[in-house]
């Protein structure tokens, strides 16, 4: 990393904050990790921004306006560090980048100028993208899919942390990507860091995993964690984002940002390492198969676990590919029912919807209030042995590659308004084009990767 250049900061250890978990995250959690980090005396800042159809939407917008198709938080989330990291060296990694990473270095490079600040090195990751045509006919083939070619909406590989360690070891300040596994955004500083080999499979499962543990951002301390009563987390409105120390021998520590809400102990960290793994012994990422059966994580003090006994071995020969495709429209319609019978009534206007248009499509109906996540497609569950409620709201739901019988669903549930059993009212319809995805695996000499440093474009 160009931050460090005596010989004995290599042992020095890596910092890396985590400043969101997804696209729509709070935008605020970057100011205290980087206050944080530069207390710390400097490291990396990352944003995990990408689900895993995040990427799909993004291509929508960059069909629409092709300087379009980054994070559209982008903005938001550098825009209030951006002068800070540039002047402490704390680097920026990101995969904010989504379908358009060059439009997103533009943008920042923007920031940077509207700010009046020095013009960053920004570095643009490439090859995740697989749309060519001969790339997407040779995926379809491996899908064993009879997909048009047209519907396909995104099509992306999971690629790993080599070319961003390498554009951090050239002195970038920004690294910006696709789509590249969330753990990659922290191993990619680690390895530019330590020096590590890419083929350290131990290293690689330590760096991995502390990347697994911030990838998903105030999971581990405290989000998606806290139940009243039984798992108190203080401070959740003001919840800090995560930190890892990591260490030249891979280990690391996890904490969260300075003068912050929230809670990092051994329980949220457990969470958080099962989070999403498969197979604890065979934890698949483009860099390595991580395994932590002999993972341990210990409180070290407030807020701070340590994780040691991670291991590591031989990367998978194959990347995995995401393929997203427009299959039709998504019809959602919801109407409520209160007060004296309000299950039954709700009920009954579900039924009267299947009925009617039931054998044009399936359709899934749920009491919202009475039966709706425990629900089931088929509506079997519906009426037997339900609680008693007295506010209700009926939605039905419904999918179809023709648009017009897929809009019958809004139609039919507006129709309750006086075409249906007493009281209904508050209305609301959405259609919206539908996205599926398919998966698989693919040798990763097929995705030629690499990265660029980005000049500056100014209109």
């Amino acid at each position: 990393m160009s931050t460090l250049s005596s010989s004995d900061s290599v042992q020095r250890p890596l910092y890396v904050g985590c400043a969101t978990g997804f696209s729509g995250d709070r935008t605020d959690g970057a100011g205290p990790v980087v206050d944080t980090l530069i207390a710390l005396g400097g490291g990396v800042l990352n944003f995990e921004t990408l689900a895993e159809r995040t990427l799909a939407l993004a291509q929508i917008e960059k069909r629409k306006d092709p300087k379009m198709g980054y994070e559209p938080l982008l903005a938001d989330l550098v825009g209030p560090v951006l002068k800070r990291c540039l002047d402490h060296k704390i680097q920026i990694v990101s995969n904010f980048g989504a379908a358009n990473p060059q439009a997103a270095a533009q943008r920042i490079f923007a920031l940077a100028r509207e700010q009046k600040l020095r013009t960053p090195r920004i570095a643009v990751v490439y090859g995740d993208d697989l749309t060519e045509p001969e790339q997407l006919k040779f995926l379809l083939k491996k899908l064993g899919s009879n997909i048009d070619p047209a519907r396909v909406v995104s099509a992306n590989a999971y690629i790993g942390a080599y070319e961003i360690a390498q554009a951090l070891k050239e002195g970038a300040d920004v690294v910006v990507t696709g789509r590249v596994s969330d753990p990659s955004l922290t191993l990619g500083p680690a390895i530019a860091h330590f020096g590590w080999a890419m083929d350290d499979w131990h290293k690689m499962g330590c760096g991995t995993m502390a990347g697994h543990m911030l990838e998903c951002g105030t999971q581990v301390s405290g989000g998606y964690y806290s139940v009243p009563g039984q798992k108190s987390v203080p401070g959740m409105d003001q919840i800090g984002f995560p930190i890892a120390e990591i260490r030249a021998d891979g280990t690391f520590s996890v904490f969260k940002a300075n003068h912050t809400g929230g809670l990092v102990d051994d329980r949220t960290g457990r969470e958080q390492i099962l989070y999403e793994v498969h197979d604890p012994a065979r934890y698949l990422t483009p860099d390595v198969t991580a395994d932590i059966t002999e993972a341990s994580i210990t409180q070290e003090g407030p807020d701070r676990i340590r994780v040691e006994g991670i291991q590591g071995h031989p990367r998978p020969a194959e990347l995995k590919v995401n393929v997203c495709y427009d299959n039709g429209y998504l019809a959602e319609a919801e109407i409520s029912y209160a007060g004296f019978r309000a299950r039954e009534r709700a009920a009954l206007a579900g039924e009267t919807v299947r009925k009617r248009i039931g054998h044009l499509l399936p359709l899934r109906v749920d009491l919202i209030g009475a039966i709706s996540i425990f629900g089931d497609d088929a509506g079997e569950l519906m009426g037997k042995g339900l609680p008693e409620a007295r506010d209700v709201r009926l939605r039905v739901a419904g999918v179809h590659i023709d648009k017009a019988i897929a809009e019958k669903i809004l139609r039919e549930v507006t129709s309750l308004y006086c075409c249906g059993p007493a009281g209904g009212g508050g209305v609301r319809t959405s259609l919206r084009p539908r996205l599926d995805t398919l998966s698989c695996t693919i040798p990763r000499e097929s995705v030629p990767c690499g990265y660029s440093f980005v000049e500056e474009q100014r209109v």
